[in-house]
């Protein structure tokens, strides 16, 4: 199986895994008790915690504090719905976990459109009355970078917070310095799934959403995992010592997969996103046979988050694409341990297969 599909979840990293095992043992070591307890074992779990703690804070700017979540969506909903804006502006190619957020808030929402580059302009106005602004970093989708830095700075002339949503940037670039709140996914950076985070500038409150022990810093309830946080924890050390090396390693798989694909259409601007995300179309390709006909390489036809759901991707309909455009459009996803000679292969693969079809 070649795995291109670094987008949804990316493979743990060995020494992600190796940090989680000491807090997963039995009852013949300490390393299960509750990072919340007073004695001994606990005051070792929790110091665990603080160590993660630590490192994730260093991929995002000083000044702030990291309040562990069990999912990015989870700090995006903390982060929304902690605040209770009445009037929200999000971009149009949000991931669902702001989106659907937003809209289950009650709020008034403008949304900020992009152009047919997958970018929202700079520029953008921020419309009257609104108290907060959330544009992702680098979108799940297309993989186009967005100017979140000048964004952000609009929307606090405006008098608006404003809500990054960097799970797809976090360890790969760097952060918005001048953003409000972060959110971030310990499995986009090779870390475990079942934990994320929101970074919360210092002075910025915000009120819970989930209620009980008032464990995370009074924002969050619920008994940490000492192994998930160790394994963010390792994870984010990770990116930020390889996040030179694992660009240039993009950089080669990209011009690689853009060389043997040259004839495909690139969905989003070409020099403004990251380059292990590549999401193309082909006129008349049937997506669904291409992927049956494929079965040894993992790619993806979208957000494995709408995944199932038969609508077209809203975020390539606001790039200017119709639904048939949308559903002929694939996308290819690579990384720290995608081997250059098997997207070589694989690619080779996905356009041999695509040309079979006559298209």
């Amino acid at each position: 199986m070649i795995y291109l599909d670094y987008q949804a979840t990316t493979p743990l990293a060995p020494e992600a895994r190796e940090a989680m095992l000491p807090w997963l043992a039995g009852p013949e070591a300490p390393g299960f008790a509750n990072p919340h307890s007073p004695h001994r074992p606990g005051r070792a779990a929790a110091a665990a915690v603080e160590v993660a703690r630590e490192q994730v804070a260093a991929l995002l700017p000083t000044g702030g504090k990291v309040i562990f979540t069990g999912s990015a969506t989870e700090a995006l909903n903390l982060a929304i719905l902690g605040r209770k804006p009445s009037v929200i502006a999000v971009s149009n190619i949000e991931h669902a976990g702001v989106l659907d957020t937003a809209a289950a808030s009650g709020a008034q929402v403008h949304f900020l459109e992009c152009g047919s580059d997958g970018i929202v302009p700079d520029d953008i106005a921020i419309p009257d009355g609104t108290q907060f602004v959330a544009v992702m970093q680098v979108n799940n989708e297309i993989g186009t970078i967005q100017p979140v830095e000048k964004i952000a700075g609009r929307a606090q002339a405006a008098g608006a917070l404003f809500l990054c949503d960097a799970v797809q940037g976090a360890g790969k670039i760097a952060p918005p310095d001048n953003a409000d709140m972060i959110a971030l996914s310990a499995h986009k950076i090779y870390g475990p799934k079942g934990i994320g985070a929101l970074w919360v500038r210092d002075g910025v409150e915000l009120s819970p959403i989930i209620h009980g022990g008032g464990q995370e810093q009074g924002l969050r309830s619920g008994t940490l995992s000492p192994a998930l946080c160790a394994g963010f924890g390792a994870a984010a050390q990770l990116a930020a010592q390889h996040m030179t090396s694992d660009a240039a390693h993009m950089e080669r798989l990209w011009q690689c997969a853009r060389g043997i694909l040259s004839d495909w259409t690139l969905n989003g601007s070409d020099e403004q996103r990251w380059h292990g995300n590549l999401n193309l179309r082909r006129e008349g390709l049937d997506v669904a046979r291409l992927m049956s006909d494929l079965r040894n390489i993992a790619f993806s036809a979208g957000s494995a988050c709408a995944s199932g759901s038969g609508r077209s991707s809203h975020v390539l309909r606001a790039i200017g694409l119709d639904d048939r455009e949308a559903k002929s459009s694939i996308r290819i996803g690579f990384g720290r341990y995608t081997e250059f000679r098997e997207l070589e292969d694989a690619c080779a693969k996905i356009h041999a297969t695509a040309k079979a079809q006559g298209v």
